[in-house]
């Protein structure tokens, strides 16, 4: 008789090469068996008991995106936290966001399936306690984790045994969500514009829909995807450049308004149909949400703190967990403590009063929050989303990456240089570069390679936390420049898939 198998959560990343990355746990669907997401699920919800955050018997709330290999995880999800004697909630397919303010509300842990951006052949899983997304000491706790496994509950290949069935769909976290932002902005506040809502494969169609319409926005939708679409706000498509644009000539929208796979990062034009940099974006939502502290990695446009908007500025590294740890530092000196990430998505830190009307403190990211605040920040000083970007110091980002790009050599062409003394990591980064930029004449280690040059460029690489993929951001002083150092970037990355 076989006995049941005891194993670390530390071992099972190693093993499936599913890890933690900036948001979750997130790999190859082929990789994700029902044993390694129900072992996943089962070290989450074991951690929250050891820590005293979960009481036997208590609720556990699951959601997640449109990508095919969803429905199964949920189902596996639903199966661990019956196996580990609590009651699944399963809200169906919800917005990130919206999930975790449920369970802010509800007092409740929740589970994420979602890949967010990353293409189709992957997914992952989303943890947050009761009180907010998992921080980077919950993951090490988590890590440690010892699961037992019951003799017989998965097939040779890692599949359950018996097929696991989901709860009855309970649609109050998207309806809760969606009352947040009706409560908080006034009523007919969007009167007077035409949106168009380009829906594709976003969770977050319906919710934007209702939000937009219940706000007194006119609004057409199009672009709907029965099959997943991979929408990256940091390195948006070039086909979703030429149809924002011509979108516009159009219909004559007053914006587009769109958001990556699960609803935490936000896509918005202008009224010419110009993709807003979720980086500047982040500022406009902040300066719209009179924020005193403002948190955000150090991939972010230097526009930030050349406007001198706030008063207290910090960069960290990229993630969402870093903005939230420098967030939660921030609120004992600030009372509006605002994150963004350079892909749009705000973290509302503490709860905000405008006009009277109160938005509770969200600290995750969050995609509805932004086109909202910047459309009402230029309908109150009665401009255009584009003039409203002039008010900005002209600083411009661009970023790209190279996919299929082994994580293993990202970091064997940057860490040595990385370890060397600044001024021998100067001259090796402007080797590294070549004549791209002319001398480095600053390095910031925070997260992967950045070089700022002495004409004020800016040069970033960095491996993603979430697939092989190295990415590039470049910063200058002209969108022309920006972008044509960014291209020059990435064709000199693609020579390093030779060393």
């Amino acid at each position: 008789m076989s006995k049941e198998k005891v194993i670390s959560i530390a071992a099972v990343m190693e093993k499936s090469g599913i890890n933690f990355g900036t948001s979750g746990v997130r790999g190859r669907v082929v990789d994700l068996s029902d044993e390694v997401c129900w072992t996943y699920a089962a070290g989450f919800i074991q951690y929250l008991q050891e820590t005293k955050q979960l009481e036997l018997g208590a609720t556990v709330g699951i959601a997640g995106d449109y990508r095919s290999s969803t429905n199964r995880i949920m189902g596996v999800l639903s199966q661990a936290i019956v196996d580990q004697g609590y009651q699944p909630v399963n809200l169906g397919k919800t917005p990130s966001p919206a999930l975790a303010l449920f369970g802010l509300k509800h007092n409740m842990p929740t589970m994420m399936v979602t890949g967010s951006h990353i293409p189709e052949d992957r997914n992952g899983i989303k943890f947050n306690t009761a009180t907010g997304e998992i921080l980077k000491l919950d993951e090490q706790g988590i890590r440690a984790q010892l699961i037992t496994i019951p003799t017989g509950k998965f097939t040779p290949e890692g599949a359950l045994v018996q097929k696991p069935t989901l709860p009855a769909i309970n649609g109050a976290a998207q309806a809760q969500y969606v009352k947040r932002y009706l409560n908080f902005f006034p009523k007919k506040a969007l009167e007077g514009l035409f949106i168009g809502l380009y829906e594709h494969s976003s969770v977050s169609r319906e919710c934007l829909y209702e939000i937009l319409t219940g706000l007194g926005a006119k609004v057409m939708r199009f672009g709907r995807s029965d099959a997943f679409i991979s929408v990256d706000t940091e390195a948006i498509r070039p086909e979703d450049i030429a149809l924002a644009a011509q979108w516009s000539v159009e219909h004559h929208f007053d914006c587009i308004i769109s958001t990556d796979g699960d609803g935490d990062r936000p896509l918005l034009s202008d009224e010419k149909g110009v993709w807003l940099r979720g980086d500047v974006a982040g500022i406009l939502c902040a300066q719209y949400l009179a924020a005193d502290a403002v948190i955000t990695p150090v991939n972010g446009n230097s526009a930030l703190e050349l406007s001198g908007l706030f008063n207290y500025t910090q960069r960290t590294q990229i993630g969402s967990p870093y903005v939230i740890a420098g967030m939660l530092e921030a609120e004992s000196e600030y009372h509006n403590v605002i994150g963004y990430e350079a892909n749009g998505g705000v973290l509302v830190g503490s709860e905000i009063t405008k006009g009277g009307r109160k938005l509770a403190a969200l600290p995750t990211r969050d995609a509805a929050i932004v086109p909202l605040a910047i459309l009402m920040l230029a309908k109150e000083r009665g401009v255009t989303i584009s003039a409203l970007l002039k008010t900005l110091p002209e600083r411009y980002t661009v970023s790209n990456r190279l996919k299929n790009f082994p994580t293993d050599l990202s970091q064997a062409i940057l860490s040595p240089l990385l370890a060397l003394p600044l001024g021998e990591a100067l001259k090796a980064g402007e080797k590294l570069v070549g004549e791209l930029a002319g001398r480095p004449v600053a390095l910031n280690s925070t997260d992967g390679l950045r070089l700022t040059f002495g004409s004020g460029d800016i040069i970033h690489f960095r491996p993603s936390g979430n697939a092989p993929e190295l990415r590039c951001y470049t910063e200058s002083a002209s969108e022309t420049r920006a972008v044509a150092l960014n291209a020059a970037c990435i064709q000199l990355m693609e020579t390093w898939r030779l060393v």
